[in-house]
Order: C-alpha cells, then sequence, then structure tokens
C-alpha cells in the first residue's frame, strides 16, 4: 500500500498559492497502479480517496500506522466505485462482484476486505473513498438500477447530466460517507453549473471517461476568486468545505463525488449565480 497525508489548507492561504502549490496541495494524480492500493488522507473531515488495481495479485487493504488503527475500518466507513473491469471485494468473507460503475459500501468494523480482478487482461480499477464512523452498518451492492437518479441542465447550456445518487441517504445507510457519479451527455462539458459551497461538507472529485487526448479544467476556490487546476483522466481533487467545485471539459466525461461532513442532506448547499464569479 502507498499513503500520504496532507494538512487543511486555508482559503486566504490557497488563493495566494501558484498553479504548482495548488497542485501540491489539491490534486490527487496517481490513484491507480498495478497491484498497489494508492491513499490520499486529507485532514478536510479525515477523509481518504484512493485507488485499488489488482491485476496478478489479490490485494488486502491493510491499517495504516498514522491511522492507529488494529485494522483500517476499525473507526471508518467505506465507498468503493469500480471504474475499470469486473472485480471482487471480499468483506469478512462475503464475497461481491462489481462490474463498472457499480458501487459498494462497506460498513465500520469491517475487519478484512481485499481486491481482486476477474480477468488481469481487463483489470478492476476499484475507486476508494473513506470517513470516520461513529455507527455499523450493513456492507451493501448498488448499482445504477438501485440509485435514486435525477436528470438536470441541457445541451443548450452545455450542461445536460444525470446524476446517480448511489451512496446516499434514501438509498443506503452511511454514518456521514456520500457519493454518487454524474454523467454529462454528448456535447455537455460544464458539471455542477450555476455552483454552490457547502460549508458543512467536504468534498473529492473524481474524473474518469476523459478521452486520452481531452482534459477537465477543475474550478476551486471562492466565488469571487476562483481558481483552477487542469486535470487529466482518472485523476481526483480535493475540495475544502469553503470551497466552490465545478468543472468543464474539452470533451464529455464522467465524475464521481464523495463527501463527509456534518449532515447526510445533499440538498444543503449554498447557490450562487453564474454571474457573482470572479
Amino acid at each position: 500500500m502507498k499513503y500520504e497525508s496532507r494538512y487543511a489548507v486555508h482559503p486566504e492561504d490557497a488563493a495566494l498559492y501558484g498553479t504548482e502549490k495548488l497542485r501540491n496541495h489539491f490534486l490527487i494524480e496517481n490513484l491507480f497502479t498495478a497491484d498497489q492500493i494508492c491513499l490520499t488522507h486529507t485532514h478536510e473531515d479525515r477523509y481518504i480517496a484512493g485507488g485499488a488495481m489488482p491485476v496478478q495479485n489479490t490485494l488486502e487493504l491493510e491499517p495504516v500506522e498514522e491511522l492507529r488503527c488494529a485494522y483500517f475500518l476499525e473507526r471508518r466507513e467505506l465507498g468503493i466505485i469500480n471504474v475499470g473491469g469486473e472485480g471482487v471485494v471480499t468483506a469478512d468473507g462475503q464475497t461481491y462482484f462489481l462490474n463498472y460503475k457499480e458501487a459498494l459500501y462497506v460498513g465500520k468494523e469491517t475487519k478484512s476486505v481485499t481486491f481482486k480482478s476477474v480477468d488481469p487482461d481487463n483489470p478492476a480499477n476499484f475507486y476508494l473513498n473513506s470517513a470516520p464512523a461513529h455507527q455499523t452498518f450493513p456492507t451493501k451492492k448498488v448499482t445504477k438500477e438501485n440509485a435514486e437518479i435525477v436528470e438536470l441542465g441541457s445541451l443548450e447550456s452545455s450542461n445536460h447530466r444525470v446524476i446517480n445518487k448511489l451512496l446516499v441517504d434514501g438509498v443506503i445507510q452511511t454514518c456521514q460517507l456520500q457519493m454518487g457519479m454524474t454523467e454529462l451527455k454528448a456535447g455537455s462539458v460544464w458539471n455542477t453549473m450555476p455552483g454552490h459551497v457547502h460549508d458543512r461538507r467536504m468534498e473529492v472529485y473524481f474524473y474518469f471517461d476523459v478521452p486520452e487526448d481531452q482534459a477537465v479544467c477543475h474550478f476551486m476556490g471562492r466565488p469571487d476568486e476562483t481558481r483552477h487546476i487542469w486535470m487529466q483522466n482518472k485523476q481526483a481533487v480535493i475540495s475544502p468545505p469553503w470551497s466552490m467545485h465545478a468543472g468543464s471539459g474539452t470533451s464529455s466525461y464522467t465524475f464521481i463525488w464523495g463527501m463527509a461532513g456534518e449532515n447526510l442532506d445533499y440538498n444543503d448547499m449554498d447557490k450562487f449565480a453564474i454571474t457573482d464569479l470572479k
């Protein structure tokens, strides 16, 4: 396992960052490495985002020394969405097959979690999000058929998109972790626009389905003092509670949003007008 930790950042400090420093603090570039689990821990709500890419080997989610835990999910919950070939997750002896864009919630106090690919030539890419948990809820698989689905935007405004709420209140019980997937329709490039912030929750965006020769520009910062980070396929970005979070691609794409904080109210947002952006 590969593990790194990043401190929280004050918005007044972030406003002074140049390109390199912004990327070093907020961008997670390498989530998937063959036969490795890569994790990035942020002090923003002590959230962890990462990826597991089993190819020839079965990978085990081991305890991390910095977390001072006997096993990884001793005090945490875990969300998994597969963005690669078919894979298998085994949680305390129970086996779950996950196809492309299928999700699994793994509850607190699950002692053993392993990852395996069905076909090493088309390995699974398990995208992982984890947050501290105070209560144990059952492990459960969630597919798009089980999700709460919302269609928003229009082609005329370049933001026609389908939001698949997968691991959210109303679909599944969690402590504070929420995850979902937004798919942009062909010809649309803007996500989460008009925009918002939510001071009660931090968020991580993971962009994928980005064509090899294309990119996504992720916008962050306060609405009246925005910053941007250019991102490639299968990269993630940390969004602090004070920051807006929106993106525009040079083509359509898909992104996974994961968040944690004080409440499970998906609609708890402080919205702002597009014309207020600076």
